[in-house]
């Protein structure tokens, strides 16, 4: 178990739509300078529990703690106001602005009096470069250039670094290598763990085993909208998480059951009937 005091905590969450059941008796938590992994197949309930952590839902029954307190988010912009940041698939970034003016929407630097304000470009694009390469995007040196020609990878980075910059403390990312090759997703889990290393508190929402491995220090198994197993890093091996997230020994009795009609066939596969 984390020695530190969890940021955010949930105790026994539910949520329903109606008469559906979608999150059973959560109960998790996430310290500063940890990464937890959310884990689960589509439909396991990640998307409504992240939800209901960014302040889209509210818990039907339960409660959400923040530094030990109770508490609610009355509305996504409020959960932001109080340190929690989501970045989605492409970090909420828009291809045809360019980089200075994506990290500061909504809260642009200006210069001049009164009414003949003005966006300050020049700053905007010189905090933005230099925050991103902060976290490692060497290559981004041009403020003015549309974010529309980043990578993924980077695209996700820019969102990232704008919620450190803007003070954030529990960082959500929904699926962000979901959509990323290889390379791009391997510099996202480079970012991760360098928002780690800053002291935020990251829930890394995924159904990639081997990516949540390589940034997890505490990881929740949700099938059907309940936690099927809370461990932490070094307690279970990739196979085993891999059966979890398959519905228990299911993945194991495939593989089984493949190996034993193999070697019912003199160590060849069956041929096909068809």
């Amino acid at each position: 178990m984390s020695s530190k005091k969890p940021i955010l905590e949930l105790r026994n969450v539910d949520k329903s739509f109606g008469p559906i059941d979608v999150l059973d008796n959560i109960s998790l938590n996430v310290s500063e300078g940890e990464v937890l992994c959310l884990l689960g197949d589509n439909g396991a309930g990640k998307s409504t529990l992240i939800k209901t952590l960014a302040g889209v839902h509210q818990p039907s029954s339960g409660e959400i703690l923040m530094d030990g307190q109770p508490t609610s988010f009355a509305s996504p912009r409020d959960a932001q106001e109080r340190g929690i940041a989501t970045v989605h698939q492409f970090g909420g970034t828009y291809p045809l602005m360019s980089i200075g003016r994506n990290f500061f929407m909504g809260s642009e630097p200006t210069k001049g009096f009164g009414p003949f304000k003005i966006f300050d470009r020049a700053k905007a694009n010189r905090i933005a470069v230099d925050e991103v390469q902060k976290m490692g995007i060497t290559r981004i040196t041009d403020g003015d250039r549309l974010v529309g020609g980043l990578s993924g990878g980077e695209r996700q980075s820019l969102a990232i670094a704008r919620a450190v910059f803007f003070g954030a403390r529990v960082l959500i990312l929904d699926e962000p290598t979901a959509a990323l090759g290889v390379k791009q997703a391997a510099h996202v889990l480079r970012i991760v763990n360098e928002a780690k290393k800053r002291g935020l508190a990251v829930i890394f929402t995924t159904h990639q085993v081997m990516h949540a491995m390589a940034v997890g220090d505490h990881f929740a198994v949700l099938i059907r909208g309940a936690i099927a197993a809370d461990f932490r890093k070094g307690d279970k091996s990739r196979e085993e998480i891999a059966d979890l997230m398959a519905g228990g020994e299911s993945m194991a009795d495939l593989e089984a059951n493949i190996e034993n009609r193999t070697e019912s066939h003199s160590g060849h596969a069956p041929q096909s009937n068809a």
